[in-house]
């Protein structure tokens, strides 16, 4: 029996999945988040290690049994990031061939029905990756504000903020958010909370995100805004991956991940409707599974074994397997 391996190393946490030839997902192990950029490379390589032993042990295999090996990788980003995450995932003792890529590549990867189209992962921060028919790559830089990539959980709570300051020096009418950025900081009043975060005593955090939502349900303008705003740039991500591998013009498949697209049309309709006017035969779909049957799918390949025939039934048997 062939074994495959894929390991979804992200911020704040890691999955690992061992999967037979037939597609049915016999291991899973899981650690705390892996990016190098926050841990360092000694902490990927814990992370790494802890998920795969328990991934083996679940399994029943040993690492000489597999025999692909596919990571999603938060935080490989560029060329130069290769070597040092290959000398890293040596110290799992595979024998196998093994890929490594960013994990924006898990679900386009597991999303799509042949692992051609894009995928937009929207959960603390954001990301876009693209692959075409014929091989073309696209995709974004993948950090953030200093790029102008907004959309994810702390894009949408730093412009939350704006709301709370525009409300503030009465650019826009009072808004529900500046009661809920005073509660989670702990300030005093509108004053107290610039001077703190200029300062740095306060701090937001993407969970705020839950919040801003909360508000927007409730019909608060400013609230609705934010949401509107960070669907389009979501949107705006898509379109620019897809003039990227060229399929603007076709039905490609658009895979929307991430804790975001929970928040339902509030974020999805503005989305679509940018979307929509510049890719206009798109087909979008919310990824249906976890991320990390992507790269065991990767894995897969780098057997030579094209796992798509099999890709409902990873994605299934991963459902009942894998815990957050």
């Amino acid at each position: 029996m062939k074994y495959f391996l894929g390991i979804d190393v992200g911020s704040s946490k890691t999955h690992a999945l061992i999967a037979d030839g037939a597609g049915h997902c016999i291991g899973f192990g899981k650690a705390w988040g892996g990016n190098h950029q926050g841990v360092g490379y000694d902490g990927l390589t814990d992370v790494l290690q802890k998920s795969f032993k328990q991934a083996r042990q679940m399994a029943n295999v040993t690492a000489e049994q597999i025999v692909g090996a596919g990571f999603g990788v938060a935080g490989y980003d560029f060329p130069s990031d290769r070597e040092p995450h290959l000398e890293t995932i040596a110290s799992l003792g595979l024998s196998c061939h093994v890929e490594v890529v960013n994990d924006g590549v898990n679900g386009l990867l597991a999303g799509t029905s042949h692992g051609i189209g894009i995928n937009v992962t929207a959960g603390s921060g954001v990301n876009c990756y693209g692959r075409g028919p014929n091989g073309e790559e696209g995709r974004t830089v993948g950090n953030g504000t200093d790029f102008g990539e907004f959309g994810g959980g702390i894009e949408i709570v730093w412009k939350g903020l704006h709301m709370v300051n525009y409300a503030w020096i009465k650019r826009i009418p009072p808004t529900a958010l500046t009661d809920i950025y005073l509660e989670v900081t702990g300030a005093k009043d509108e004053l107290d909370l610039m001077e703190g975060l200029s300062n740095e005593n306060y701090h937001l955090f993407p969970f705020i995100t839950v919040r801003i939502f909360e508000a927007a349900q409730a019909g608060d303008a400013a609230a609705c805004e934010v949401l509107r705003w960070s669907g389009e740039e979501l949107g705006w991500l898509a379109v620019s991956v897809a003039r990227q591998i060229g399929m603007e013009n076709d039905e490609v498949e658009i895979v929307q991940s991430g804790s975001v697209f929970d928040g339902g049309e509030l974020i999805i309709e503005p989305m679509r409707q940018v979307i929509f006017q510049h890719v206009p035969k798109a087909r979008l779909t919310r990824l249906d599974g976890p991320p990390v049957v992507g790269p065991v799918l990767l894995g897969m390949q780098m057997a030579g074994v094209d796992g798509y025939p099999v890709r409902q039934t990873l994605i299934q048997t991963a459902k009942e397997l894998v815990q957050e």
